[in-house]
């Protein structure tokens, strides 16, 4: 049990679909071990929220730190005009937490006047959908390759490509439908 919260305590995508596979050969049930990435994602909630409120409180002191910040609100707003609302608005943080990491969602509800329970249980809400979005599909496709490897690397490889391939279809969508073309001419 104790390597399965380790591979999810982990800051990288990989340790959903190994801890996933990890907990199915050592038989914990799916229950427990959503509760373990639960577990995962309190922890890290009370290590991450210090480190928020330091920044918070020390950000317009410090010029790099002032920059990011506004670098962040900027990124944030960009984000939540997708989803055709505030970024205040709890919807709008949970699609935060699943499209980004929980870290960025408790940053943007923290800026949208959300205290500690509020923010970290819509940041933890879009984080577990996340989880089951990959440990449904991690346990999914490792019944056809039975392979935990190939299957880990399957769905890594989901992880990173799926996202920029959705925004590369949104993208031609939006230009075809303002009358642009997809098609970039290199010259004059």
């Amino acid at each position: 049990m104790v390597a399965v919260l380790l591979l999810f305590l982990l800051p990288v995508g990989g340790g959903i679909p190994a801890g996933v596979l990890l907990a199915r050969a050592r038989g914990l049930g799916w229950p427990l071990t959503a509760g373990l990435y639960l577990v995962s994602d309190v922890a890290l909630a009370l290590a991450f929220e210090p480190i928020l409120l330091f920044l918070v409180a020390h950000g317009g002191r410090v010029p790099f730190l002032a920059r990011l910040g506004a670098a962040m609100k900027l990124s944030m707003a960009r984000s939540v005009a997708h989803l055709g609302g505030t970024a205040s608005g709890p919807v709008a943080l949970i699609m935060v937490a699943f499209g980004l990491d929980p870290m960025t969602a408790r940053a943007t509800a923290l800026a949208a006047g959300h205290g500690f329970l509020t923010g970290w249980a819509l940041a933890i809400t879009g984080d577990m959908l996340y989880y089951a979005v990959i440990a449904i599909t991690t346990l999914r496709l490792n019944a056809y390759f039975h392979n935990p490897a190939t299957t880990m690397w399957i769905v890594l490889g989901g992880m990173f490509l799926v996202p920029v391939l959705v925004r590369k279809v949104r993208s031609l969508a939006a230009r075809r439908k303002t009358g642009g073309s997809s098609w970039r001419y290199g010259g004059k």
